[in-house]
């Protein structure tokens, strides 16, 4: 069976995972799903990796589910709920992994992102798309509210850009979305892969335990409300502080030269 994701780890440590059933439109199938989860752990846990980019073949970033496997499961006794249950539960475990991994994870769009394709866009750190590219939560459409990709949209976007999102199924364009805050940047598709390479190079330049820190702390204190966020924040720059290369950093800032960076 043809890998559903390939990988390619540059020196600098940029690891770049492409989805690759372009014939599917890069659904996100159990198989998709599975692959992508391990990639994503895996490049968790390795000191080589800095940034991950996470892209697609084909003229699709992710369709989202493959409504062919879904529909297949309901041939089964239970009419599928045993299937649709651990799916939900495989896709959130994925989506949660992106989003507690220590290395930022950027997405690159150069074409649809719709339904749990764009709850994996609003998933990632960053998002960068080609001028041509479209984005949608249609669940509506087809009797199937998109509430798990909700959750993503919802943390990402103002809550009438995402009920709008939600409720209409309409497709967005990449400016819309950029305008929304669904994606950073948008460029031309001969474009995409340099803009966001210089990005994820730019990122991976700088302290990987500095990196690690901050990123757990962005998404932790979302969840606080003024006072707490602000003190757990503060242990936070205190720790981090402590930490050689915060001490190396403020060092090489005085000293006028460029930190090395030790991680640790």
């Amino acid at each position: 069976m043809t890998a559903q994701i390939e990988k390619e780890l540059s020196s600098n440590g940029v690891l770049r995972l492409t989805l690759n059933n372009p014939q599917r439109r890069n659904a996100l199938s159990e198989a998709m799903i599975g692959e992508l989860h391990q990639a994503i752990t895996d490049a968790s846990i390795s000191s080589d990796v800095k940034v991950v980019v996470l892209s697609g073949n084909g003229p699709a970033f992710s369709a989202g589910h493959d409504l062919k496997e879904i529909t297949a499961a309901r041939n089964n006794d239970d009419k599928g709920r045993a299937f649709f249950t651990s799916l939900m539960s495989q896709c959130a475990a994925m989506m949660t992994a992106i989003v507690n991994s220590p290395k930022p994870v950027i997405a690159e769009i150069d074409g649809i992102a719709t339904a749990a394709g764009c709850q994996l866009v609003a998933s990632c750190d960053l998002a960068y798309a080609s001028d041509t590219s479209r984005f949608a939560t249609p669940g509506v459409n087809i009797g199937l509210f998109c509430s798990t990709p909700m959750v993503a949209l919802s943390r990402n976007v103002s809550s009438k850009h995402a009920m709008e999102m939600l409720l209409t199924g309409d497709m967005l364009s990449a400016a819309d979305a950029e305008r929304m805050g669904l994606i950073n940047r948008v460029t031309e598709s001969a474009s995409l892969k340099a803009l966001t390479q210089e990005v994820a190079d730019k990122i991976a330049a700088k302290s990987s335990l500095t990196l690690a820190i901050g990123k757990e702390a962005f998404y932790h204190q979302q969840e606080m409300n003024l006072k707490e966020a602000y003190a757990y924040a503060s242990e936070v720059m205190v720790s981090n502080m402590l930490t050689e290369d915060g001490e190396e950093g403020i060092s090489a800032f005085v000293e006028k030269r460029s930190p090395v960076w030790r991680n640790q």
